[in-house]
């Protein structure tokens, strides 16, 4: 059934809402085969009912979006139609009862180039977890986002003035390399270790705002060891790379937490380093602070994976070949 539905913007960011060169305006049109046309201030759209419905609620939450973050990217502009065509074709969102707005408390974080939030439902409830409780332990393989979401969760924190300052630490423990043969002072040393903490950062903070927050010590990335004898107010912690935290080291990460304090705990059992084969501080806090209010544990797994397609089988692989040919699904299945 053929329909014709216009809207007004007059008064919005037509050129934020459109895009350069109506970039965000071909992007919808190459979606759909309704009529999009824009004069005036005023959106017409002519075609089916439920194309003319869809595109018409992709309008109202880009709008949104707009208003909300000040810009929009091309991602959010296919993140928009894709969370209102996938709820149309699942049947929800008629009548106008729905909207891509009940998705926006999944979001964690918008940047000038992304909108940064959970894909997997093992992410959504790592997310979910974290908003819920002080101290959030992550586990799982390669992969799955534990370090990404907990940096995005701290800048989220920070942005909305939730917490003052965020600490990023991890173990400086040495895989394959000794500390005492890699070049450089102290510092050079362990810098390799804390890279991928950067990496996140960069992503979503800009340099100079970055380099201002670490000059000013707002934002601080230290090896685990520097944490001793310290108490940290108001602030949101994460402990990355936990499980080659020692037990006593464990313990005194997590009595670091001052009043008005956060913490994430991030770490892969299967990559455990600790040398002489030394108990893993992760593996055994899930066993040493089960039932405690406030403290919560998510475990993700294969399908958490967001990485290359390829991550997912080689961790399948891995799986296989430790447990003599078979893997964790298959053991599921004999049991």
């Amino acid at each position: 059934m053929l329909a014709e539905r216009k809207m007004r913007i007059e008064g919005e960011d037509s050129l934020g809402l459109l895009g350069l060169h109506d970039e965000n305006l071909q992007i919808i049109e190459n979606r759909f085969d309704s009529n999009i046309v824009v004069r005036g201030g005023v959106v017409s759209i002519k075609g089916e009912d439920h194309e003319v419905e869809a595109i018409e609620k992709i309008f109202k939450e880009l709008l949104f979006l707009l208003n909300k973050n000040g810009s929009l990217t091309r991602n959010d502009v296919e993140t928009v139609i894709n969370l209102v065509t996938v709820r149309d074709e699942e049947g929800e969102g008629k009548n106008g009862s729905a909207s891509v707005r009940d998705e926006d408390d999944a979001i964690v974080l918008y940047t000038r180039n992304q909108m940064i939030r959970p894909k997997t439902t093992g992410q959504k409830n790592y997310v979910r977890l974290v908003r819920k409780n002080d101290i959030v332990f992550a586990v799982g393989p390669a992969g799955t986002g534990k370090t990404y979401l907990a940096v995005a969760l701290a800048v989220a924190s920070l942005k909305n003035n939730e917490s003052t300052r965020i600490v990023l630490t991890r173990p400086a423990v040495e895989a394959g390399e000794s500390l005492g043969f890699l070049p450089g002072d102290l510092k050079e040393k362990i810098d390799p270790y804390l890279r991928p903490l950067y990496d996140a950062l960069d992503d979503m903070i800009p340099a100079d705002k970055l380099r201002n927050y670490l000059e000013k010590r707002i934002i601080e990335i230290a090896p685990l060891a520097y944490m001793r004898g310290r108490t940290l107010n108001n602030a949101f912690v994460i402990l990355d790379e936990a499980q080659n935290a020692s037990a006593m080291q464990m313990k005194m990460f997590l009595t670091r937490l001052g009043p008005n304090s956060r913490a994430i705990v991030t770490g892969d059992v299967t990559q455990i380093d600790l040398p002489n084969h030394a108990a893993s501080g992760l593996v055994q806090i899930q066993q040493v602070l089960t039932g405690i209010d406030g403290i919560a544990f998510v475990y993700l797994d294969r399908n958490d994976v967001v990485r290359h397609r390829l991550v997912k089988d080689i961790i399948d692989a891995y799986e296989k070949f430790q447990n003599g040919g078979v893997s964790e699904e298959g053991k599921e299945e004999k049991k």
